[in-house]
């Protein structure tokens, strides 16, 4: 009966060392899962925003591209030659077809220019320096940019890496002038501070400098009428 008493009342006094191992079990696999959080965190952030991946160009189709070839060329732009056919003789040719006497005349010109979202950014991935590095989207009064941006190698911490930065302008055209107003600027998709970008943000830069001359008052001069929409962008030049 002794020993058995003395047993029970060992039984009790192991308890609480036994529930104390389990609390510091479960303490050690909460550390270790915070640790794999983190990392797993910290590896995303970085793969998404340092190590930026350059953006997919944009391919026209065959129609695509010459639609946009035949915009381009009432603006008096000639677009690249065919990669079928010889550079230098396409060239020459393109040339000799502009160089020709004809009298100046802006009788039936067209003052309109349209883009598509798609032209837009496969005029972008024709441009060696910025190709892969920006892509632009329109949707209703907003044109917004997304950017890769190299920083230097000697810059601390960063040098080397590439940052993703995004951007949105509202452009529209109302009480008769355009409307510029920058909506902001991001990095890592975390917005600057407007006191950063200098106090622009959600200003209309039209209606703030267009009156002390210079660019915007130019600009606003020249447009008769600007329209974002939904994957276009329009305007329309004054004579």
């Amino acid at each position: 009966m002794t020993l058995q008493v003395e047993q029970t009342a060992q039984s009790p006094a192991q308890s609480p060392a036994q529930r104390g191992g389990l609390r510091a079990k479960h303490i050690v696999w909460i550390v270790l899962a915070t640790i794999l959080v983190t990392v797993a965190v910290t590896y995303w952030v970085i793969r998404t925003y340092v190590y930026a991946k350059d953006f997919e160009p944009v391919e026209l189709s065959a129609t695509e591209q010459q639609t946009l070839d035949a915009k381009l060329r009432v603006l008096g732009y000639d677009p690249a030659p065919a990669a079928t056919a010889a550079p230098s003789e396409q060239s020459a040719e393109s040339d000799e077809q502009w160089l020709r006497p004809e009298r100046y005349s802006e009788v039936g010109a067209k003052r309109e220019v349209s883009f598509s979202e798609r032209e837009l950014n496969a005029m972008v991935a024709n441009n060696p320096d910025l190709a892969k590095k920006l892509a632009v989207d329109l949707g209703d009064d907003l044109v917004s940019a997304r950017i890769l941006v190299p920083v230097d190698p000697d810059f601390p911490i960063l040098g080397g890496k590439t940052l993703r930065v995004s951007t949105g302008v509202e452009l529209a055209f109302r009480d008769a002038k355009p409307v510029v107003v920058l909506k902001g600027v991001s990095i890592m998709g975390i917005p600057i501070p407007n006191s950063w970008l200098g106090g622009l943000k959600n200003i209309d830069l039209v209606s703030e400098f267009g009156d002390s001359g210079g660019f915007w008052s130019s600009f606003a001069a020249g447009v008769e009428n600007v329209r974002v929409e939904e994957g276009s962008l329009r305007v329309k030049l004054k004579e």
